[in-house]
């Protein structure tokens, strides 16, 4: 494999705005108090879950924010989120509406200071006859005044309070900042190749060198997958492993873990159920761009909506109880990188649209994975290291798998809310051939910078100052589609048996090959 750049693009975090460009912007919300909430306690706003006070405190650089929003607006465009392209000018406008609350208030002050100190001390000049007119006239009309001034100025602390957390709220939802090198539009740029070189044609499988066939056919030719009865029991998007199915997705997950930890990435088990402002916080919004729904949400009971307890969600990856491990603490400078690797269960609502390239395992509502997830000190070069080791441990494990694969610079189109950059890896597929000729995703991996960790509160002190570390994470494997590569890219249609690459046999009792048979129960 090629590698990759030795350094990471330059964020434009800190870079001049482009030139302004002409936006449809939404009517700003200019009551930041009456803001309505679904029944499900989400915000109508943005989407976003209800937000306890026991979430980590979120520090998002509002000021940037209002100073560059040029910048996040064409920001918003680029990445397909055009619905939120308005928030840098709604926050200008609630800061201004802050600033004013500020005059009032300062005003306020002064004037119950004056009072404060005329109740304290009368004028020198007075007499003692006017002293006494005073104490017996005056004090009390002060004292009804500054009790006035009191309640005003408790008025304008919360609209104050309102405001700022107004301000957070909208900021939380605006995705990263893209990598200044990512490429603009919606075409990858291809970086390298595994097990394939595209200059030469030798040795490459062609149209008619072999029988093609889909892992569906497959599957069910070696009686690996039942899609018919998970059908009946949950619906459209879910399937059972059988047989040696089932042990090759064991088989795959071992041998991921095994590279993993050979290369110092430390095991987790985490919980799949998180608090819905968790996932929120890490980037994953319970509807995308289009409004389809992302996140299995937990039902709650009238009684827990009634107390204002938080909603929870299934994961759609091990990425989200990565990142909460460390919410709302801080981490020393002497344990970064901080490198940890899970396998879980992974839970997609929207489980794409039915057809050809849909069909079978490649798009599912519920599968296995192991993923990757690091905190890295907050600098493009400790990031670099820690994200060429996660790409190099993704060509390791698909390189042995016998896959043929392409390594791909993501385009701002394809980001995800808190990637600043990120780097798909594509196998082959027979099946889709007719679909991107035959390339398919089969792993990603992400710089987010600090966009989590100052969602998360998650904290470090560098170079003597407290700061935010950067976040990553890497798919090492999912399980449904690199299942569905190997079967498909191993098929021999004249002894009708699947091949098993040799890094899996330890796993699988030893067998090269899976051989069918149709009365198998």
């Amino acid at each position: 494999m090629r590698r990759l750049p030795r350094t990471l693009p330059r964020l434009p975090c800190r870079g001049r705005a482009p030139a302004p460009s002409p936006l449809v912007r939404r009517p700003f919300h200019t009551s930041p108090v009456v803001r309505q909430q679904s029944e499900t306690g989400a915000d109508a706003d943005t989407g976003a879950p209800f937000r306890p006070t026991s979430a980590p405190k979120r520090v998002i650089d509002i000021k940037h924010i209002r100073q560059n929003p040029t910048l996040y607006e064409q920001n918003c465009i680029e990445r397909n989120y055009k619905d939120y392209s308005d928030i840098p000018a709604r926050i200008n406008l609630l800061h201004e509406q802050w600033q004013a609350k500020q005059r009032e208030g300062r005003s306020l002050r002064e004037r119950s200071n004056q009072l404060r100190g005329e109740l304290a001390t009368p004028p020198s000049s007075w007499s003692k006859a006017e002293a006494e007119v005073f104490t017996a006239e005056r004090r009390e009309s002060i004292i009804k005044e500054a009790r006035e001034l009191k309640e005003e100025l408790s008025v304008i602390e919360d609209a104050e309070a309102s405001l700022t957390e107004e301000m957070s709220r909208l900021a939380e939802v605006l995705p990263n900042l893209t990598s200044a090198s990512t490429p603009r539009g919606e075409e990858p740029l291809v970086l390298s190749y595994i097990n394939d070189d595209p200059e030469q044609e030798s040795g490459r499988p062609s149209e008619t060198d072999r029988v093609w066939r889909s892992h569906v056919h497959i599957g069910s030719e070696l009686g690996l997958l039942d899609f018919a009865g998970a059908a009946s029991s949950s619906g459209w998007g879910w399937y059972y492993l059988l047989n040696e199915g089932a042990e090759l997705e064991q088989a795959l997950v071992q041998y991921t873990l095994a590279v993993a930890t050979r290369h110092g990435w430390g095991q987790v088990s985490p919980p799949s159920i998180v608090y819905s402002h968790i996932a929120n916080a890490c980037g994953f919004q319970p509807r995308d761009q289009n409004g389809e729904m992302q996140i299995y949400e937990l039902a709650r009971s009238a009684a827990d909506t009634a107390r204002g307890k938080p909603s929870l969600s299934l994961t759609g990856t091990a990425e989200i109880p990565l990142a909460a491990m460390k919410a709302d603490s801080q981490l020393e400078e002497s344990e970064l990188p901080l490198r940890r690797v899970a396998a879980s269960r992974c839970y997609r609502a929207e489980a794409g649209a039915r057809g050809a390239d849909t069909k079978g395992l490649y798009r599912v509502h519920e599968f296995t994975k192991v993923e990757m997830f690091a905190w890295s000190a907050p600098s493009e070069a400790a990031a670099e290291d820690v994200f060429e080791e996660m790409l190099d441990i993704q060509t390791e494990i698909l390189g042995s798998l016998g896959l043929r694969c392409r390594v791909l610079e993501m385009p701002t189109a394809d980001l995800g809310a808190s990637a600043a950059r990120k780097v798909d890896i594509e196998a082959f597929f027979p099946s889709r051939r007719q679909k991107n000729d035959g390339w398919g995703e089969v792993t990603s991996a992400s710089v987010c910078t600090d966009y989590q960790t100052r969602r998360l509160a998650t904290r470090v002190r560098f170079d003597g100052k407290m700061t935010f570390p950067w976040t990553l994470n890497g798919t090492a494997l999912a399980v449904p589609r690199v299942l569905a590569a190997i079967l498909e890219n191993g098929w021999d249609e004249d002894s009708m048996t699947a091949h098993i690459p040799e890094v899996l046999r330890p796993w699988m009792n030893g067998k090269d090959k899976i051989v069918g048979s149709r009365r198998r129960k």
